[in-house]
């Protein structure tokens, strides 16, 4: 009896050898701390570079077609890392079939997404590569924190051709924190991404428009055609940056990268 509940423990405690990510986040985290043997499957975008920071090392395993239980079942899982975001009907057929669920509920800010690889790390039994990833960003954040003291903050605002704004509690919010910015539409009270409010941004004295590029695509000539960019000083005079989509979009720790990016763009004066 003994020798069975030391191996009941024993299988319990084990790390799972087939994990399925069911977002283009979770690929991140996963690819960053568990042994390659051990992911089964990243989710359906994680191979395409609109969205994925992390292509070319994703395309080393295989992608879900699509999000749905069916799916990610057809890899035989023993976890699925999602986020709070994940249809919840597939949440609930997946752990009806006795499935490991892990949700990252919040990313918004680096200490969140960090906290989020040392307790994926926990899971995988890859404590020790979780905390080497953590260190090694934290290393990036302090050498950018001192390349940037004492900068005169620049104003800006989020832009993009569909009609939102990212206001405070966001991670656009936390790029802005990190890069030398002030967010304008936090400054104004928006939190989260929400709608854009009519002409107010005509009020905020925005420097400075962030926005995502995309290949063949040049963001500031399709923000003249809209509102209330058209009307910005900012864009008038081409103070437009634009950061790789998958980076400004960034919910892991590679979002460290569009930290760097703007604020080479706001400060070059600092990157000799």
């Amino acid at each position: 009896m003994a020798f069975l509940l030391c191996a009941s423990a024993f299988l319990a405690a084990a790390p799972p050898r087939r994990v399925v990510s069911q977002a283009v986040g979770t690929d991140d985290l996963l690819m960053a701390v568990a042994e390659p043997s051990q992911i089964a499957a990243l989710s359906h975008l994680g191979h395409d570079p609109r969205y994925a920071p992390s292509v070319a090392k994703a395309k080393r395993f295989p992608a879900l077609r699509n999000s749905t239980a069916e799916e990610i079942l057809r890899f035989r899982p023993d976890l699925v890392v999602t986020t709070g975001y994940a249809p919840p009907e597939s949440l609930v057929l997946l752990r009806r079939a006795g499935v490991k669920v892990h949700v990252i509920q919040r990313f918004e800010r680096l200490d969140e997404v960090l906290g989020s690889l040392r307790e994926l790390g926990r899971l995988l039994g890859r404590e020790a590569a979780a905390d080497a990833v953590v260190k090694a960003t934290e290393t990036r954040v302090a050498t950018l924190r001192q390349r940037l003291e004492g900068v005169k903050p620049v104003r800006v605002m989020s832009a993009g051709i569909y009609p939102f704004v990212s206001g405070a509690d966001t991670s656009f919010q936390d790029i802005c924190d990190h890069a030398g910015a002030v967010n304008a539409a936090a400054e104004a009270g928006l939190r989260g991404i929400v709608p854009m409010p009519g002409e107010q941004p005509l009020t905020w004295r925005v420097s400075v428009l962030i926005g995502p590029s995309e290949p063949g695509k040049d963001l500031a000539p399709q923000l003249k055609n809209l509102s209330p960019y058209r009307f910005l000083p900012a864009l008038k005079q081409g103070r437009v940056v634009t950061v790789p989509g998958a980076l400004l979009a960034a919910t892991s720790h590679r979002r460290v990268e569009a930290y760097e990016w703007v604020a080479r763009a706001l400060h070059p004066e600092r990157f000799p």
